[in-house]
């Protein structure tokens, strides 16, 4: 294996990489054991202290002692404050429709989340419903199932061995399972790029300031907190993005590689459906570099994902097409957004029959790319970071070494190519810029490609004073945007809130 740069100054930035990712993982961490739907614990409080004061009276108006009154107050309080819950550690109906599957799995055997959803604590919106194998019909999660079905396997093991579930111990099953499903492989992403920029950058300074930005300056920290598929897509983007340089740009050849470049590649696409470009890339990538090791490697290991996407799809639904692909607008059974369901003795309506708010869709495709790009849920406007590496990957695509040159138009298409398949071919229904959420959250799992892509345009910035104050305002900035969700990256950027303060 090649090793890093033996250079003078190469030891100490090890060091630096290994202080920045430790400092992100505090960060991380500490928000984790932190996170609560702080909106709800108010509210739980004045409900349990109103029942309890209810209960008070009436052990009064039965002539009991203070003593006495004291003995069942402390009994029923543990009774009102299970029944009056409120608290949650899942923020949003997206993450809670992953953790329902996930409990259905475990706890019951089944995909179909009936069982397991309620009114207060475990409802969602993200949930599709058709007939199951049983003739009836039942909720589902609106996720692929594949992530789910792989993170219901740690879940089966916390279940089966500790007796916790994520039903009576959600804080601890919750924020235990998210270390290893979203800090750990954080770790691994921020070591990766270390390690790229490494190979890749030409200066102290832009190797440093690109793994601060890694660390600090990407929306996906604020998303360590929930169960999501950006972050993990990122990650996984991270590991065939590096096994790539190791190809290419080192010559490395043996079959382990291109097998990770194939099966990263492809759970990064299960994971980000237009990630579907980043694997036909890697793809077209290494066919020119080693056909027997793209034939036994990297082929047989994106088809294990493959396999194992559509597999899990059809024990869940019976079907080839992930849920959120049932919307037909002529064949009602084909439409698995349209339906009603009774929960607790309430009936109610699918809400993406009666969309609301953001949900509705933006009309205008021009306004659209506008706040996409520059707006309240800009790309650039949020983490303008990103400004430096497109300048980077029109730097790269000058450089006479075909590696980086490969790697910048390679890039710069897939950047495209996304952009135009949100932007210009999704219906209003899908021009909602992701949700109620902290940035456009589908074009995250880019994070990797453009921090190394970067690194030319910082390098650049390294000899004057000028141009280090301007790249490291862009990096404040950004920071800011993925610090701004405090404890719930399921709100508004603060962008959208100025401009609703200044009267939008």
């Amino acid at each position: 294996m090649t090793q890093l740069p033996s250079d003078a100054t190469a030891q100490l930035r090890r060091g630096i990489y290994l202080l920045l990712i430790a400092l992100t993982v505090g960060n991380m961490t500490g928000r984790l054991l932190a996170v609560n739907s702080v909106n709800r614990a108010e509210r739980e409080k004045q409900l349990i202290a109103q029942e309890l004061k209810e209960i008070r009276k009436t052990l009064k108006q039965q002539g009991l002692s203070d003593e006495q009154i004291q003995a069942r107050l402390a009994e029923e309080r543990v009774r009102v404050s299970s029944e009056l819950q409120l608290q949650r550690p899942f923020l949003s109906a997206n993450d809670r429709s992953r953790w329902l599957a996930v409990r259905a799995l475990v706890e019951q055997g089944t995909f179909a989340i009936d069982g397991v959803v309620d009114r207060r604590l475990w409802d969602t919106i993200d949930m599709v419903q058709h007939q199951g194998r049983d003739g009836q019909l039942h909720l589902y999660s609106s996720k692929p199932p594949l992530l789910m079905t792989l993170i219901a396997a740690e879940y089966w093991v916390i279940y089966n061995l500790t007796g916790m579930s994520l039903a009576t111990h959600p804080y601890v099953v919750g924020r235990l399972m998210l270390v290893t499903i979203n800090i750990l492989p954080m770790v691994l992403m921020l070591a990766l790029v270390a390690r790229l920029v490494e190979k890749l950058g030409s200066t102290d300074w832009g190797k440093v300031f690109t793994v601060a930005s890694a660390a600090f300056g990407t929306m996906l920290l604020p998303f360590a907190v929930v169960l999501n598929n950006h972050l993990i897509a990122a990650v996984s983007a991270s590991v065939a993005l590096y096994s790539l340089v190791r190809i290419k740009y080192d010559g490395e050849t043996r079959v382990r590689y291109f097998a990770l470049v194939g099966i990263a590649g492809a759970f990064t696409a299960a994971n980000e459906l237009p990630a579907l470009a980043f694997l036909a890339w890697l793809a077209l990538m290494l066919w020119g570099v080693d056909r027997r090791a793209w034939l036994i490697g990297f082929l047989p290991a994106a088809a294990i994902v493959a396999v194992a996407f559509f597999a899990t799809n059809y024990a869940a639904h019976e079907s080839l097409r992930p849920p959120y692909m049932h919307r037909s607008e002529t064949n009602p059974e084909d439409n698995w957004y349209d339906y009603s369901f009774t929960v607790e003795g309430v009936t109610r309506q699918s809400y993406w029959n009666d969309r609301q708010g953001i949900d509705r869709g933006e009309p205008s495709r021009a306004v659209y790319a506008l706040h996409v790009l520059v707006g309240h849920h800009g790309i650039f406007s949020l983490t303008p970071i990103w400004l430096l590496s497109m300048c980077g990957l029109m730097m790269w695509m000058r450089q006479p070494e075909p590696c980086r040159r490969q790697l910048a138009w390679g890039i710069a298409a897939l950047t495209v190519v996304c952009l135009v398949f949100y932007i210009g071919f999704r219906p209003q229904h899908d021009r909602n810029y992701g949700g109620m959420t902290s940035g456009f959250r589908w074009m995250f799992w880019f994070a990797p490609l453009w921090l190394i892509a970067m690194l030319p345009a910082v390098d650049r910035s390294a000899k004057s004073s000028v141009r280090k104050a301007f790249v490291l305002t862009l990096l404040a900035v950004s920071v800011l945007s993925a610090s701004y969700p405090t404890w719930n990256p399921w709100t508004h950027p603060w962008i959208t809130h100025w401009l609703e303060f200044c009267g939008w």
